[in-house]
């Protein structure tokens, strides 16, 4: 039977790059090494590495007046890192859309004055608010956003206009196209689009890095890292790796304005279908739908358990919604085929017939 992860994350790679990490497992290149055993000082993990940061500059458009950091620590660590080298004047604005921008917004405030400008949060975070309304202080720092709403499924289509955009990309990066120069800070765990657990990247304006307090950890302080090329400790070589053949993958794949048509088109048909359906029900405002991460539920929790139980056997994983959000979720990124979205709709579709 074959298995489709609809996981929030770590999620479904492409086959083709799983392949290619199965040959070099053993011998890389010719090396004898394993890609997982070699030396992050040495020629052969050097190629690698510096090929991810080319490829992602390329694929992303990344101007040349930024850095492209390979940390580790999650996008969670980033919550941290984000104020403690943007916090100048001690202030920074936030807007919550969800889950981890309420996290975000939590740790910053341990840094200095920061507030929630705007929220969804009174509507179960079914919407993103609009970025022109929003009276932004003219003193802060650095505006935070979370652009895809990983957890209850929107994303930010129109950005705020401010001198210091900081954003947590990690549940769309590669999967929707941005102009990076609109942003002072971009950070992404690697888990969604980009590759297996382990891995950040951190893509920071090199007037932004050098900034951070003296009591910045030297982990945590973007300058350090950019200076040591990511290599200041051992990085996550394997994840590194990963990416690489990821960055390649999607180079091939046309880049990310075609991945973005491809992601339309795969959610597209999952959420024509919720909404011409008698029993699936999607909450998400239209206009701020996510091409990511699609949540639904069924008419009663009971159905919804149900649901996820016979999705399982058939071979549909990991479609439980989030525990602050309950009902079903599809994750659909970059790696998730069409084949296994329509499977999903047909499975959906028999289950609707079955239990109407």
């Amino acid at each position: 039977m074959k298995i489709y992860n609809f996981s929030a994350g770590p999620s479904m790679l492409p086959v083709e790059v799983k392949l290619e990490a199965q040959r070099d497992f053993m011998d890389y290149k010719g090396s004898g090494m394993s890609v997982v055993e070699m030396s992050h000082r040495g020629k052969w993990y050097e190629e690698i590495h510096f090929e991810a940061m080319s490829l992602l500059r390329e694929l992303m458009n990344i101007p040349e007046d930024y850095y492209v950091l390979f940390v580790q620590g999650g996008a969670s660590t980033q919550f941290e890192a984000v104020p403690l080298n943007l916090l100048v004047n001690g202030k920074a604005d936030y807007i919550v859309t969800g889950n981890f921008s309420s996290k975000a917004f939590k740790e910053s405030q341990k840094f200095g004055d920061t507030v929630c400008v705007a929220s969804s949060k009174e509507d179960n975070f079914t919407y993103i608010p609009d970025v022109k309304s929003i009276a932004y202080r003219p003193d802060a720092d650095y505006v935070h956003i979370t652009t895809n709403n990983t957890v209850y499924g929107s994303q930010y289509n129109e950005l705020p206009e401010v001198p210091v955009l900081a954003a947590d990309m990690s549940s769309n990066i590669l999967g929707k196209y941005y102009d990076v120069s609109k942003f002072g800070v971009i950070y992404a765990g690697a888990q969604k689009n980009i590759g297996p657990a382990g891995l950040t990247v951190v893509i920071v304006k090199k007037d932004l890095a050098g900034r951070a307090k003296p009591y910045c950890p030297t982990m945590l302080n973007w300058k350090v890292i950019a200076e040591s090329d990511s290599l200041y400790n051992t990085p996550p070589t394997f994840s590194i790796y990963m990416a690489m053949l990821m960055f390649r993958y999607l180079k091939k794949f046309g880049g990310v304005k075609e991945m973005e048509k491809f992601n339309t088109y795969k959610s597209d048909l999952l959420y024509n279908f919720i909404d011409n359906s008698t029993i699936y029900a999607n909450k998400v405002r239209k206009d701020c739908r996510s091409i990511m991460n699609v949540p639904f539920i069924t008419t009663s929790p009971e159905l919804d358990a149900k649901f996820i139980k016979e999705a399982q056997s058939a071979g549909l994983v990991s479609l439980k919604g989030h525990k602050t959000a309950g009902g079903m979720r599809a994750s659909i990124y970059n790696g998730m085929p069409v084949e296994g979205v329509q499977t999903l709709i047909d499975f959906m579709k028999k289950f609707e017939m079955e239990n109407k």
